[in-house]
């Protein structure tokens, strides 16, 4: 958050998400979105979501690796690729999101793995790192722009 300060990227992600214009976030993209996180102490975040980012109760972390996910049924992000897994890296996470599109996974306990607000779009996992099912999702989202 101190970088995207620095330079008021949070200023223009808010303007983005204020005028629906298409934002896509991923892993620490993601949380940077909500409220605050406690990582390394409570931090805040751009606040577009109310909710908190809080430390995975898992027996193993970081969570590191392939996992299913479990998409709502109205999400546009996982037309096709409902039951493949995607790579994730990560040891904080979101639980809900109420008025969004959720997606969960599971690792020690469920979490918020992917969430769907308008024009906001955002992944806890690596898209970008998840093989075809990965490009399947970004297509998915450039489908809406």
């Amino acid at each position: 958050m101190n970088g995207l300060n620095k330079v008021k990227a949070a200023e223009v992600i808010q303007a983005r998400y204020n005028k629906a214009r298409p934002t896509f976030g991923i892993c620490i993209g993601m949380q940077v979105l909500f409220a605050d996180s406690d990582e390394n102490g409570t931090h805040s975040g751009i606040k577009i979501w109310p909710a908190s980012v809080s430390k995975l109760q898992a027996p193993v972390l970081p969570h590191m690796g392939w996992n299913t996910v479990e998409p709502d049924t109205k999400s546009e992000l996982f037309a096709g690729v409902e039951g493949e897994s995607f790579y994730f890296v990560h040891s904080f996470a979101a639980r809900d999101l109420p008025g969004v599109i959720n997606t969960y996974a599971t690792h020690g306990e469920e979490f918020l793995a992917a969430a769907e607000d308008g024009a906001l779009s955002a992944t806890q996992f690596h898209p970008e790192k998840s093989g075809r099912a990965g490009l399947a999702l970004i297509k998915n989202w450039s489908k809406t722009l």
